[in-house]
């Protein structure tokens, strides 16, 4: 499962973004935070393909099993020395970080008075200070933890533009040729987040069903209520088309992918409506169930107290912060002559 976007050079699979959040949506039914991290393994991995192949080499050629974490928010300092750059900053939300060997970093070349370029680094876990700031309510198993880059050197083939990163035409992608290594940036990827959503929202719907079949309430079978009924119900409708939302628009961009195209900006920025609006549903479903569950849902061993912290914490994220998504998708719809506000802009977000 963590080889699903890795080239077939180094073992992977090299299969389409849609698999892998099919595969993220079914692991999220039972553990939110293992599925977040599976994810987001897959999505580095993907974007290390897209580097040069000596930095592929550098990751994968002794060590196959090596994994990726990143923290994506552009902070970074480059400063370009002989044969590279030196770099400097304090990164966040690096999950899975205790399990990778490697970090993708963002952050900003700087050159004189020259505009500063975004760009991306990969450093090795060795070369950065972990910090332990990971205490949180929501996805706590993903150990998204924060490090700091003192003054390490970065060569210049572990090192990816910002123009690239965004349209997926690194350097890599003439090697890696599967299209998957042709995804871009900026509205599609966050579907990956979307299916953990989603499927943690799968995994409460079947908790709530299962605790409530056998419920009684002073005395009186709850499940033949027929508000219970329609709770559970709708619920499952919310949760099914929610599945159904986000997903569409990452079979389309695959299909287009394969046959040698690029996705369209409407369809970028509807990936990322469908994205925010599937998590705001199976948030808001998976809500009122918590709510009609009653007093003992809410004992901390129970599976769905900690499922809609799960939830929430994938709802908040920066891709799908609905206000934000929709009037992106908005401003498009009633202004298309003046361009999506951001749309080619790198997506940032925690990794």
């Amino acid at each position: 499962m963590l080889q699903i976007c890795r080239p077939a050079r180094y073992g992977g699979y090299e299969l389409g973004w849609d698999v892998l959040c099919e595969v993220s949506q079914t692991l999220a039914r039972a553990c939110g935070s293992q599925a977040w991290v599976q994810n987001i393994f897959n999505d580095h991995a993907q974007k290390v393909s897209t580097f040069a192949p000596a930095a592929q080499d550098d990751v994968w050629a002794n060590d196959p099993d090596a994994q990726i974490a990143a923290s994506f928010d552009p902070v970074g300092r480059a400063t370009p020395v002989p044969g590279g750059v030196r770099w400097v900053g304090q990164h966040g939300f690096a999950s899975g970080i205790d399990h990778a060997s490697w970090l993708l970093c963002g952050g900003h070349r700087v050159v004189g008075d020259a505009p500063a370029e975004r760009c991306y680094v990969l450093l090795r876990q060795a070369e950065v200070t972990v910090i332990d700031d990971w205490d949180v309510v929501g996805l706590a198993g993903t150990g998204s933890k924060s490090f700091t880059v003192d003054d390490a050197f970065v060569p210049a083939h572990r090192i990816l533009g910002g123009t690239d990163w965004d349209a997926g035409t690194g350097p890599g992608s003439s090697v890696n040729t599967a299209p998957i290594y042709r995804l871009p940036r900026g509205g599609i990827t966050a579907t990956g987040f979307a299916a953990v959503g989603v499927g943690i929202a799968e995994g409460f719907l079947a908790e709530y069903l299962a605790y409530t079949r056998p419920r009684r309430s002073r005395g009186t079978p709850v499940a033949a209520e027929t508000g219970t009924q329609i709770a559970a119900g709708g619920a499952a409708a919310e949760i099914a088309a929610a599945a159904q939302s986000y997903l569409a628009p990452a079979r389309e961009a695959m299909r287009e992918l394969e046959r040698g195209g690029t996705p369209s900006t409407e369809l970028k920025l509807r990936a990322k409506r469908d994205s925010a609006y599937a998590c705001q549903v199976a948030l808001r479903a998976c809500t009122q169930l918590f709510v009609q569950a009653g007093g003992r849902a809410l004992h901390r061993g129970g599976a769905m107290q900690r499922q809609l912290r799960d939830l929430i914490a994938v709802a908040g994220h920066h891709s799908l912060v609905w206000d934000a998504v929709a009037a992106e998708y908005g401003r498009y719809l009633l202004q298309p002559e003046a361009g999506p506000a951001g749309v080619e802009k790198e997506e940032v977000h925690h990794a």
